[in-house]
């Protein structure tokens, strides 16, 4: 199974299964689309009949291309099989060892955006705050059921964490403790709007935390749009100058700025740009997802406009390249070289597996995303899941247990997407969400293109 698509000058063949990646000329892109339902005959007389007044299109240069289609086809990089459908065993075996906790230290916010999907950090619930001894615990759970696993992951997340900061520095502290005893090694993320990033903060979290996300939503009336205190006052001028500190600071430890465009952004490359010449570098903008009768939600008339962004976006990037001066966008990175192991790209995200969230009470839920809805309730940090059923349900939920990603080309770069944003859409972990599919696609079919414009050295 092949994916064609012509991009920013450049004819792109995708062998699906192999991951190879081909940037040819339009002649073989052409002959390539016939190769598998046309004889060789045919295929050379239909060129010939759209190229035969070029010069360089001989019946002899064809049959050297026709040549050159069977080699990278005996060689497992085009029209390759399916090898991994078999690999899809029953992933109820799966080890039930946890790698990753995400810490919700503060169901509270001190910001009021009507689009977040926390219900303003509340998770539709009560607000509060997570105590070091549920904290403590959470990291011992994670610990206990890690298994052979050496390098462990805990998201600082909320809501706002910086409400609850010194609990997140004693965990920190706890988890330093017992590192050397318990032979692991932790590695911390902070998610934060901004509003109480200080000196403190920032010179903890350059020491202490492998990688920040720093929330904002672009340019300034973008930004204040939603992202505003519970006056109505929006934060962008609060908390862009306490951002840039915080990045320059950094050094080269990893963050990334994290954006949410919207109905009312659908230019959104204009935000991502704004980002840059403000002076960061490494940037996310993610689409809103949310109920379809709310205003603020992406429509199928926006999408033209969206795919067009994500090429713009994708042409920017390879000119400031060049130009020395690179920003790096969390969606176009894609490594053609090595890349995620297949297992990986089949088992998809870990969620409800390998990937947890406890809440302040020490419950524990697939993913952030899940919860508040009892029906996604896990355990919790104590008695470990008591819901196996749920976990093997999770454990199941892989690129092959979804029908309709059958024949998608993008379906081993994505291991069949958002199990969190499938339900939402269809009522389903095993459901897909399409809208998110679309983008998704374009979004690969645009970093695909710059890698082959790296590698030719082109823009």
């Amino acid at each position: 199974m092949i994916h064609q698509y012509k991009l920013n000058g450049y004819n792109i063949v995708l062998d699906i299964n192999s991951g190879s990646v081909h940037a040819v000329d339009e002649v073989a892109y052409d002959m390539i689309a016939m190769y598998e339902t046309h004889t060789g005959d045919e295929i050379v007389d239909a060129m010939l009949e759209k190229y035969g007044n070029r010069p360089d299109v001989t019946v002899a240069d064809l049959w050297e291309c026709l040549s050159d289609i069977q080699s990278l086809k005996d060689a497992g990089k085009l029209f390759s099989e399916d090898e991994y459908a078999n690999m899809a065993f029953d992933f109820k075996r799966r080890s039930n060892e946890v790698k990753a906790l995400c810490l919700h230290v503060a169901h509270t916010c001190n910001l009021n955006c009507s689009y977040c999907f926390a219900s303003q950090g509340k998770y539709h619930g009560d607000r509060a705050l997570m105590s070091f001894e549920v904290g403590k615990r959470a990291l011992d759970f994670l610990i206990e059921n890690s298994g052979s696993r050496r390098n462990l992951e805990v998201d600082f997340f909320g809501g706002e964490p910086l409400m609850n900061w010194q609990v997140v520095k004693d965990l920190v502290a706890y988890a330093r403790s017992i590192e050397e005893e318990k032979r692991k090694k932790f590695r911390f993320t902070l998610t934060t709007n901004g509003v109480l990033v200080d000196d403190d903060v920032i010179e903890f979290a350059n020491r202490e935390m492998h990688n920040v996300v720093m929330s904002i939503d672009g340019r300034p009336e973008v930004h204040d749009r939603f992202r505003v205190d519970n006056k109505g006052r929006g934060s962008y001028e609060k908390i862009v100058p306490k951002f840039l500190d915080f990045a320059k600071r950094r050094g080269d430890r990893s963050y990334y700025v994290r954006g949410t465009y919207t109905h009312y952004n659908t230019d959104f490359t204009e935000d991502i740009l704004h980002l840059a010449d403000l002076g960061f570098t490494e940037l996310s903008m993610e689409p809103v997802v949310c109920a379809p009768d709310d205003p603020c939600a992406l429509t199928e008339e926006d999408l033209p406009k969206l795919f067009e962004q994500y090429e713009i976006l994708a042409r920017e990037m390879l000119k400031r390249e060049k130009e020395g001066r690179p920003i790096t966008f969390y969606h176009y990175m894609i490594d053609l070289q090595h890349g995620p192991c297949i297992y990986k790209r089949i088992s998809g995200c870990g969620s409800g597996t390998e990937y947890m969230a406890v809440t302040p009470w020490g419950d524990l839920y697939p993913c952030h995303q899940f919860v508040g809805d009892e029906k996604y309730l896990m355990g919790n940090i104590w008695d470990g899941v008591t819901n196996t059923a749920l976990r093997d349900e999770f454990k199941c939920c892989n690129v092959y247990a979804r029908p309709e990603c059958d024949g998608c080309w993008a379906r081993l770069y994505c291991s069949g997407g958002c199990a969190a944003n499938a339900y939402h859409a269809t009522g389903s972990i095993r459901g897909v969400y399409d809208y998110g599919c679309r983008l998704f696609r374009k979004r690969m079919e645009c970093a695909i293109m710059m890698q082959a414009a790296k590698a030719l050295g082109g823009e």
